[in-house]
């Protein structure tokens, strides 16, 4: 049984969530100081009070970040082999831009950092996105989508 009013059924808008919580995405790096300087370059902010030689918490959004951890590391956490990103997908990471432009913008920034683009940029009209693959051989896509799409 669906616990949506049906007000708020006929809306297209973003629904909450029933219990907001913070995300931490756990990916392991080869070096890890290499991909702060990466990830700067990018644009993004490290918290140093998760921060050492094994690992640092690099902030996505406001409940939103990514543990940056040593494959020595990682593997303490992890109860299965640890996969080689740069051969195999496990997973795929999205981060939103406020434009088109500033999604290749950020891509410029990708590669004159090191990392690879992956396939060519998709314009489906209501939105625009691009992937590219940092360091590690994760897989990142960053896109923009047009708010009334959402609305």
């Amino acid at each position: 049984m669906s616990n949506t009013s049906p007000s708020a059924a006929s809306s297209t808008a973003m629904p909450a969530p029933a219990k907001p919580r913070k995300l931490f995405v756990n990916i392991p790096v080869s070096d890890l100081q290499r991909s702060i300087e990466f990830f700067t370059k990018l644009g993004f902010t490290f918290n140093p009070q998760f921060t050492d030689e094994t690992a640092t918490c690099m902030l996505v959004g406001e409940d939103a970040y990514f543990m940056l951890l040593t494959r020595e590391k990682f593997e303490g956490f992890a109860s299965k082999p640890v996969g080689d990103a740069h051969k195999e997908t496990t997973a795929m990471f999205a981060l939103t831009a406020d434009s088109r432009q500033e999604v290749d913008a950020l891509m410029k920034t990708v590669i004159e950092a090191g990392g690879r683009q992956a396939g060519q940029p998709r314009d489906l009209g209501f939105m625009y996105n691009v992937s590219f693959y940092d360091l590690d051989g994760h897989e990142w896509e960053v896109f923009w989508m047009d708010p009334t799409a959402i609305q």
